[in-house]
């Protein structure tokens, strides 16, 4: 763990979270209604980086970016927005707290 790795956390975490809130409110209102190609690529401008983040670990092989050939359904992005939820907490859980002080860097 790197103080870079500290700060993309940080970055990314809010912006994992505030997606997974807004494709909540979606799915309840239309759950199987198709997401746009700009939903799409909004959504895997956050999960790009969390990838490259999470790359050494465990749970990386069940992430996924949003196919944008075969848009997804928005219950299909709230489960994928889950997983990703699920590996950054365990993430954090892995390497320390919310302040750069609390995490476990490398030497």
């Amino acid at each position: 763990m790197t103080a870079e790795q500290v700060k993309q956390y940080k970055l990314l975490d809010p912006l994992l979270d505030s997606l997974y809130r807004e494709f909540q409110e979606l799915s309840k209102k239309k759950a199987s209604e198709p997401v746009s190609k700009s939903k799409v690529k909004i959504v895997n401008r956050v999960l790009e980086p969390i990838l490259a983040l999470l790359q050494e670990e465990p749970q990386r092989e069940f992430l996924n970016l949003l196919d944008d050939d075969e848009l997804p359904e928005n219950s299909d992005v709230i489960l994928m927005l889950g997983q990703f939820r699920a590996a950054m907490n365990s993430f954090e859980t892995t390497y320390g707290g919310r302040s750069l002080n609390g995490w476990r860097l490398a030497n």
